[in-house]
Parts: structure tokens; sequence; C-alpha cells
């Protein structure tokens, strides 16, 4: 595609086979795909196309004199102690802390608040290179043993291991083939419920690498000490290979709880099976070979059922039933024909979570009447995380926001009024939020819905346009981009003097069902207007100019930045899009890209083809020379980021959007630190749009 920038030396990209043979036929309408080739991520061919790319991708990168400032005070910034808020499992608390470069946070253990904590598991002791993550735990309830599963470099695939507590003795248990599973015990301590797919057929597969869909979602119960061959098969479902499941234990032990998922949307099944109505308990189902005798309690795919807790057969639920921006109900399980809201929708804010104890906006409500009791002082930001069990009259309370790298707050339930108190607090040395503004505007898009986007810069900077800007995105399965602290950043707007903006555009859960629905399906295209409408806004406010814009997104969001691009490249200067969905009319093919068919529709169906084809990254790449293109202009800048164990967003969307448009990729390897992408990424972007570094 020519320059990767204005003044910058034209590239040579590497030559690029294109099998002109290949063509599908959707509904009567032929689409060519000339790199299907790159599907295969095993082929020789495939291997030596992403070998060129990184060794040109490297070449533009040794060009971006920035990149070791941005490697150095990023560093710098990073290296800070960060806690996670304690959780209490029988007579001990545990905690996750990270004392500031450690690829990983390691988990704690201590007798009490103030006692002496020691390491209970470090995953960056896992493996040499870094690439063993922990990626979910559970500890039992008496405190006994904790489940706790990894994975290797960057795979959903997940093996799951246990620990004596008392003694941090890993056992000889080892559960493979996991994959979008929680782990929930059973009160007896006995054993835990997990998710897993059958093994794959190839023996040697490097798990994470594989392209091959995901079917067969099965639901077991390990009992601790045996092998993972004698599980107990739970739950199935071989007349829907595409659902997926969940189990867990209520916090009483009384009940099973099993959802069943169609796909991405926020709806749900919800079945219930009483433990004590077992004869032989669980592990009685060893010998029958049968499955969990579940009650079907909500039997449909109408709407969302989050259990919030129970008393007795009296359960409370978070639902979006009838109520897009959520609302609590009450129902007894055993009389299922009389639901009580108890928390009834509220006309403009989200219900985003509801934790029981005693009960973004933090509010407690007595658990029977819904009643407001206290609504507790937080600025604007964001509840990271929320710790407490139905038992605890401590609750622990994470807050972050664009300038609060992180705050732990403790918050007594005894007293009449809720007293809380900063329990910890993250302190980034070298940062000043004082030296910084955010502020919240409304933009109207193409449609005149008003979209919310945060801005933060130095403070008081004159709006000339003549800042470097980047723009941040994502838009989909009701996800909300919701204020965060973040490093890198501070480090942009400190040191180079960029206004970094984040949009919260439609397909996102900020608003509620209502707004991620007028984003998603039939309604995609409202996503990528809404992000140019926000892109247009910071041009005519004065806060940046096109040559200078940068346009950045993940996943979803990757799928976001490429269409943009393709529908308005006079707009920017420079894109970045991580692990992006680019082949619209394949992604349902690989892995669990079957799931997202909820958020996008699926080409085999005629309508929904017509939708995707309109959109499609891979399909509408749109050369200056073409008669079709409205502003005959140059595409900016683009660096596009997969890595070879993405098994969500497999790197072939890239790699195949990369042979069409020849743009700039860096690929993720497996001994390249988070650091050090970071700077990578952004220091390409600043070289692009010729920011300057200023200590």
């Amino acid at each position: 595609m020519g320059s990767v920038a204005g003044d910058a030396a034209r590239l040579s990209y590497p030559p690029t086979r294109r099998d002109n043979s290949v063509v599908d036929m959707y509904h009567g309408v032929p689409v060519a795909d000339p790199y299907r080739w790159l599907e295969d991520p095993e082929s020789e061919d495939t291997k030596e196309f992403v070998a060129s790319q990184v060794e040109l991708a490297e070449s533009v990168l040794a060009g971006c004199f920035d990149r070791e400032n941005l490697r150095r005070e990023v560093t710098r910034l990073f290296d800070h102690p960060r806690h996670g808020a304690p959780f209490r499992r029988g007579n001990k608390y545990f905690y996750f802390h990270n004392s500031g470069l450690q690829a990983q946070s390691v988990l704690y253990v201590q007798d009490s608040l103030d006692g002496e904590a020691e390491v209970l598991l470090d995953p960056n002791a896992l493996s040499k290179d870094g690439t063993v993550a922990l990626s979910t735990y559970s500890v039992s309830k008496d405190g006994k043993y904790i489940a706790y599963g990894l994975s290797e470099s960057g795979s959903d695939w997940v093996t799951i291991r246990v620990m004596n507590i008392a003694d941090k003795q890993t056992l000889s248990d080892k559960l493979s083939w996991v994959k979008f599973s929680s782990i929930s015990w059973t009160h007896d301590g006995k054993g835990f419920f997990y998710g897993r797919y059958p093994a794959p057929r190839e023996v040697e597969l490097d798990a994470g690498t594989e392209t091959n869909i995901n079917l067969n979602h099965e639901i077991y119960y390990h009992v601790v000490g045996s092998d993972q061959s004698e599980d107990i098969l739970c739950w199935k479902d071989p007349e829907h290979p595409k659902y997926s499941f969940g189990a867990s234990v209520t916090e009483d032990g009384k009940y099973i709880i099993l959802g069943t998922y169609e796909g991405c949307d926020p709806v749900n099944k919800l079945y219930y099976c009483e433990i004590c109505t077992l004869p032989q308990g669980i592990e009685g189902f060893k010998e029958t070979k049968g499955m969990l005798p579940f009650v079907k309690l909500i039997d449909n795919f109408d709407a969302q059922y989050h259990v919030v807790a129970n008393d007795g057969d009296e359960f409370t639920f978070l639902t979006n039933r009838n109520a897009p921006k959520n609302k609590l109900v009450r129902v007894d399980i055993k009389k299922p024909e009389l639901w009580t809201d108890i928390l009834p929708e509220h006309e403009r804010d989200v219900l985003e979570s509801a934790d029981a104890v005693n009960g973004n906006q933090l509010l407690i409500r007595d658990l029977v009447t819904g009643n407001l009791l206290h609504k507790l002082p937080l600025e604007i930001g964001s509840v990271s995380e929320i710790s407490c069990r139905r038992e605890d009259m401590d609750v622990f309370i994470g807050f972050t926001s664009f300038l609060s790298p992180g705050i732990i707050y403790r918050c007594n339930l005894t007293s009449a009024i809720p007293e809380m108190k900063i329990f910890r607090e993250i302190s980034v040395p070298g940062f000043d939020r004082t030296n910084f503004e955010v502020k919240q505007i409304f933009v109207n898009s193409k449609d005149g819905t008003k979209i919310p986007m945060f801005i933060m810069s130095k403070r008081d900077i004159e709006l000339d346009g003549s800042h470097p800007t980047l723009l941040y995105g994502y838009g989909g399965f009701n996800i909300s981009l919701t204020p965060s602290f973040s490093v890198s950043r501070v480090v942009l707007c400190k040191n180079m003097g960029f206004v970094v903006c984040v949009a919260n555009i439609r397909g996102g859960g900020e608003y509620g069902e209502e707004w991620h629905k007028a984003g998603a399906r039939a309604m995609k295209q409202n996503c990528f207007d809404d992000f140019i409408a926000c892109a247009e806004l910071l041009i005519s406010a004065g806060y940046t100019s096109y040559r200078q814009l940068c346009i950045e997104g993940g996943s979803n969001g990757g799928l976001l930045i490429a269409a943009c691009v393709n529908q308005r490249p006079d707009l920017f200067g420079c894109a970045l899009a991580h692990v992006g969905v680019m082949d619209m009319l394949r992604f349902h093919k690989f892995t669990i890209g079957h799931a997202w068919t909820t958020d996008y529709g699926c080409s085999d169906n005629e309508e929904e083809f017509h939708w995707l084809i309109k959109y499609s990254p891979l399909h509408n790449v749109r050369r200056p020379w073409e008669q079709s293109f409205v502003n005959c202009c140059q595409y900016p800048a683009i660096m596009l980021l997969t890595a070879d164990h993405d098994d969500r967003v497999v790197p072939l969307h890239s790699l195949k959007l990369l042979a069409t448009l020849q743009y700039v990729l860096c690929t993720s390897i497996e001994d390249t630190p988070q650091i050090d992408e970071v700077a990578d990424r952004y220091s390409f972007m600043a070289n692009m749009l010729d920011a300057s570094w200023t200590e």
C-alpha cells in the first residue's frame, strides 16, 4: 500500500502468493478468498509468510526513535506495588500482590488481615519464559484446597491443578482440555464442578495453535485425588453441540445451578439440582453413568438470569427480563409461577452487579425489600472488584479511574451507618494527578444519538489542533469501557503531549441491553458511525488534526478499527488493530467463533450475509485508484497485532487482511514482555504522527 507515513521511505513488501482459484458462493454471490491458505497455521507457507512480515515490522520499528524512551518510562512507572482485594475462606485470608514488574500477580495467604502473609502460588515461577499464566482459581469453603487453572502462551485452553494449602504441595490431580470454565467446590470439600471439551484427535497438538471449531461442551465433577478419567459427567447436550455450560454451587451449599448459553448474548437457560435429593450424592452417578437430575426453571433464551443469593428455596436473581438496564427479582423455585420485583429497573442507570452481604454509584440495599439503605461515597470511576460473601461483615471494594491507580476500601457493615475506610491505596512514584484532567463529552452520531467520550490530557491544553491524539474503542458484546488507570496512557500524555480518548460507542453495555442491541447484528454500522463521529469531533473541536489522530482497538475493537479505516481512511494518520475479527464471512468456522454470531450474524444466513459483506474488513479494502472510492487518498499507517497461540480470535484474520493490504504486522512472540509490546506499538504510532518526546 505504499509508504507507511508521509515522508517515510517506501517499504518493499515481501511477495505473497495469491490463489485466485478459491471462490466461495454465498447465496448466489461469488466471493474470492485468495489467501485461504493462510488459515493453516502449521503450513510452511504460512510460517514463511509470518516470518517475512515480522522481519519487515522489525525494520520499521527499528526506525521509531522513541521506542526506547517509551520502554524506559513505562517500565519506570509500572514498577510500583499493587494489591487486590482480600477474600476469606475458612479461617484464612487470600489476596493477590504484584511487587511492580512481575509479569503476573502472586497469590498470598495469611491467618488474619494483620497477620504475616506467605506466598501460596506464584505463577511467575511456573515457566522460565513467563508463558504459563494463572487463568482461574477457586478455594474450597473450608480453605483446605485451591484448584487453579493454568494456560500457556495466551491460549484459552486451561489445565486445572489442585494444591493442599496447609503444606503448599501440588497434588497429582491434572485436568486437561478445560476451556471457558469456572471452578465451583461442593461444601464438603470433596470436589468441584468444571467445564471441558472432548480431547482433540491430534495427540501431539500444540494447544492454542489449532483452529478447529469448539463443540460439545460438558460439565464434570472432579473428586480430589482421583484421575480425570474417573470424573463424573454431570451434563451435556449433544443435540446442541454449540451450547456452552456453567455449573456453580450456591453459597449455602444446597443447590447446583446450571447455566446454558448459546452464544455471547446476555441470555441463558437456568436449571437447578438440589444436592440433598441425590440418594448417593454426586459420586453415586459415577456408577449409573446418568446425568444429574436438573430441574428446568428457565428453559428459553429470552433473558439473562444471574443468582445473587438464596434463602432456602427463595432465590434472588439479577435479570434483564423486560428490563434492559437490569433489575432484581425474587422467586420460590419450587413455586415458580410468581416472580416479584424487589429492585425495579432504574430509568437511567444500569444495574451492573449485585452482591449479597447484609447487599457505578455503589449502593447498599436490603436484600428482602430492595430499599436503599446507604449510598457509598465514590468519585467518578469504576468499581473494579467487590469481595464479600453473605456471611461477611466486611466488604472490600476495589476502585479505579483514569487518574486513580487503585484504592481498596474496607466497608464495615456492623454499624448503623456503614463505615468505609481506605484499606490499601496504590501509589505510582512520579505520577501527579493534578497535572492532568479528564472530562466527559457527548458527541452527536450520524443518526443524532449522543455518544459519550472520555478525554484525558495535560491540564489546560490549548485547542489549536496541534495535539497528537489516541482514540480507543470497542463497541460490542455488551461490554462496557469504564474508567481505569493505564501507565501507558499517562506516559503518552505526560511525555509526548497526547490527548487520550475512550469512546463509549453503541454495541457496548454502558447504557444497558438496548445500547448493546443498537450496535449489533443488522445495526453494526452504528458502531462505526459512532466512532467516526467521535474522531470528527476531536478534529473540529481543535484537539487534533487527521494527520495526528490514531485509532486503537482489540478483538471486536480490532474489527472496529479496520472497518473505520476502510470507510474513512482520510480521517486518520495511524491505526493500531489488535487481534481483530477481520473475516466476517468465515469467523464462525474457527474455535469459539460460532458464539459470536449472536452479535454479528452468520454468513450462512442470506439476510445476515448481506449485513456482513458490507463492512467485513477483509472484503472492503478500498484502494485510492478505485473509482468507487469517494475521497482519493492513501490509507493511514496501520499496525496489526496478532498472537500465534490466540485460539479465540485466531491469527488467520490478521494474516489474511495483511496479505490483502500489506500493512505493517507486529506479531506477538512468546518471549516478548508486555512492556515491550506497549513500546513497539506506541513508538510506531508516535513516529507516524510525528509526535516528539519530552522529559
